[in-house]
């Protein structure tokens, strides 16, 4: 047994070991309350912990900013009707992990790949074979999967349909998108805009590529707005805190000069010539007389805007981006300046074929040459050796000072991107000469056009332009408008009516070479060109399909209302049509369809229509066309078996004769014919016409040179 006295000196131990325990729990509890309060009093006054602002992040939690997208400007033709405006369009994936279920166990996942694949098929361009091997990836186990192109830019119209089938397992996601309605629709001219990356707001944005697009970005653009305020963790917005805002200015409205009506009709002509003999470039402009407004423009190569199809060979606006040397229509403002200056004298002689200066042979076109002609003929016959005379008459000062004074070798300050001045090659006497008939100088179609104007606008020289206006969307007020702008007077009202008389010539002159751009019920200033094409290496290129053919064209002459200009770059002449034939295919369709839309009046003569039936072919078109009338003949047989309209009906000349011959019948191009026009041709070959519309023919269900016969349906839409 222990000992008392041990026992209680061993409880005095162990109260003793007991009160230092808790006296060092004590201590350590408040060196670790200190420790903790000390850090915690750190962070309050510092909000900082590694370097991590805690203010900052606990806004970001709570903060939100919304960014408020700005709608890009529409984009308007002359009527008010959009080009280019806002749309949405969607991407389209498929989820195939089969782990992916929603409600009461409803799959989210394609569950039919078979029907999947042909339903997007039908809506998609892609096949049912392709789709379903997207559907069906032999390697791992996907989320997903996208469809490349096929799956992209799909429309709101295309997105319906397919929701409408129920497919499990597709879904789509929405972007911000540009529409243009109209397809190919001066497309380099409105240029289009496509969606990039900010890589300030890791946003996407639609940005202006070319054209009216790239150049008026900013204004079509406007400005993003926000929306800032503090939101709990289950998205209600706190109170207490003042909301920052700013408001999202849309982009400005653009309104253009191009008038639709026309420009689908010269999209259309210029599609059919392009079809048949495939040139390199194919450019067409349409400007009005008097203001330099642009009515309609159209170039080849282009592309689809909705589509981007054929963007890729068609990057360049040529309108004011390409050079080339203009040919024989250079000779306009040859003849202006010669005028002008008082150096020609149109009824002198000179020999005509080969001109030699300076040891160096200006030819003609037709080398031997007419002989001796006057300068008068010289001009109608596009004769260059006269230009040649007439640069050597006025000296080299004072056509580079016209030269100078219409416009060339300068910007016209379009406020397109990429505008070129051209240049010329003017040293020596004979590189003076060459450029009196558009040989050794550089233009641009925009300063043809401008330089034009000084001819059609009797001496005052206008700027072209493309926009009417620019407008706020907000309020409809006009921010910026456009108009008629003088830059010059580089010749005299007296010359101007001059040298529209002697471009006349070329048209009606029986020796003028621009007979085919006779229009019916309208006079035509006229003058055609032909320039041999840059080899690249400082010379010209050889062969056939080595030029660049061109027209200029005022109607009517008198007292012009429209100035056309086409250019044809190596086109492969297949030997049936000459290049003047086919680029008056696109010029008197699209310029009377023009005249006849702004009232401008015709000069009417009426004579009786003579009888033609029973001769041969030949002599008809004879007869018919010393008439002045439009011959429309039917069919390769050698005898007239019937006539429209009967003989001795009175017709105003220029409108069309059709003859039915003894062969067999051929469609004929109705493209630009009136509905009067079309009905009797219908019931002269007992075709059924089948019509919608008014106005003039845009389209025809039996293609041209197919051929016809009685009993078959004729489908034409006219506009």
């Amino acid at each position: 047994m222990k000992d008392p006295s041990n026992r209680s000196e061993e409880n005095l131990k162990a109260r003793k070991n007991r009160k230092l325990v808790g006296i060092s729990l004590l201590l350590i509890f408040f060196i670790v309350f200190f420790v903790l309060s000390l850090r915690l009093v750190v962070i309050a006054v510092g909000k900082n912990v590694k370097h991590v602002n805690l203010n900052e992040r606990a806004e970001k939690l709570y903060n939100q900013t919304q960014t408020l997208k700005a709608k890009r400007g529409t984009i308007y033709d002359a009527n008010g009707d959009p080009i280019a405006e806002d749309t949405s369009t969607y991407s389209l994936y498929a989820v195939l992990d089969k782990n992916q279920r929603g409600l009461n166990d409803k799959p989210l996942y394609v569950v039919n790949k078979a029907k999947t694949a042909r339903v997007l098929s039908k809506y998609l361009p892609i096949t049912q074979k392709k789709a379903l091997k997207i559907l069906s990836p032999k390697d791992g186990h996907p989320f997903q999967v996208e469809f490349g192109s096929a799956g992209t830019n799909i429309s709101l119209i295309t997105k319906k349909k397919i929701d409408a089938k129920h497919l499990a397992g597709i879904n789509f996601v929405q972007q911000q998108a540009r529409l243009y309605p109209n397809g190919v629709f001066s497309s380099n001219l409105i240029g289009v805009a496509t969606s990039q990356n900010n890589k300030k707001t890791g946003m996407s944005d639609l940005v202006g590529q070319m054209g009216i697009e790239q150049a008026f970005n900013k204004q079509l653009a406007g400005t993003n707005g926000f929306r800032n305020a503090d939101y709990d963790v289950y998205g209600y917005k706190l109170p207490g805190k003042k909301q920052k805002e700013r408001k999202v200015k849309n982009g400005d409205n653009i309104y253009t000069t191009i008038d639709s009506r026309i420009q689908t009709l010269l999209e259309s002509e210029m599609n059919s010539v392009q079809s048949q003999v495939h040139p390199a470039s194919l450019n067409a402009i349409l400007m009005d007389a008097k203001t330099g407004k642009i009515v309609a423009e159209s170039q080849r190569p282009s592309f689809n805007a909705a589509t981007l199809s054929g963007i890729g060979k068609a990057w360049t606006n040529t309108f004011t981006s390409d050079t080339f040397e203009p040919g024989s229509t250079m000779k306009i403002f040859t003849l202006s300046a010669s005028i002008d200056s008082g150096h020609f004298h149109g009824n002198d002689t000179y020999e005509s074929g080969r001109y030699s200066i300076d040891g160096k042979i200006v030819p003609d076109w037709d080398t031997a040459g007419w002989g001796y002609i006057t300068y008068n003929k010289g001009f109608a016959l596009s004769s260059n050796v006269a230009m040649a005379h007439l640069e050597q008459q006025m000296g080299p000062k004072t056509w580079k000072k016209y030269i100078q004074k219409f416009g060339f070798l300068k910007s016209t300050n379009s406020g397109l991107p990429n505008e070129l001045t051209g240049k010329i090659q003017f040293n020596y006497p004979i590189e003076q000469a060459d450029t009196a008939f558009g040989q050794g100088i550089e233009i641009t179609p925009i300063q043809m056009m401008q330089a034009l104007t000084a001819v059609s606008n009797n001496g005052k020289m206008m700027k072209p332009y493309f926009i009417s206006k620019v407008t706020d969307p907000n309020t409809g007020k006009t921010v910026k408008k456009y108009g008629p702008k003088e830059i010059g007077t580089p010749i005299r009202s007296s010359t101007a009516k001059k040298v529209r008389d002697h471009m006349q010539d070329v048209v009606y002159k029986s020796y003028g070479i621009g007979q085919d751009y006779k229009i019916k019920g309208y006079r035509v200033a006229a003058k055609t060109g032909t320039a041999q094409v840059s080899n690249g290496y400082g010379g010209y290129a050889s062969g056939d399909d080595s030029y660049l053919y061109s027209v200029a064209g005022m109607v009517p002459a008198n007292n012009p209302r429209y100035v056309m200009y086409i250019t044809m770059k190596q086109p492969k002449l297949t030997g049936t049509k000459t290049a003047t034939q086919l680029m008056a295919e696109i010029f008197k369709p699209v310029i009377v369809r023009a005249l006849q839309n702004s009232n401008t009046k015709q000069t009417v003569v009426k004579k009786q229509v003579p009888s033609v039936a029973y001769q041969t072919t030949t002599e008809a078109k004879k007869v018919l066309n010393e008439k002045n009338f439009e011959v429309v003949s039917i069919g390769n047989g050698g005898t007239v078996i019937k006539q429209s309209p009967a003989a001795n009906t009175t017709l105003a000349e220029r409108k069309r004769v059709f003859i039915l011959t003894n062969g067999t019948w051929k469609m004929p191009r109705i493209i630009g014919w009136n509905k009067k026009d079309v009905a009797e041709f219908c019931q002269l070959t007992g075709l059924k016409l089948e019509s919608t519309g008014s106005g003039y023919a845009d389209s025809q269900s039996i293609n041209f040179s197919q051929t016809i016969k009685k009993g078959q349906t004729l489908k034409a839409n006219f506009e």
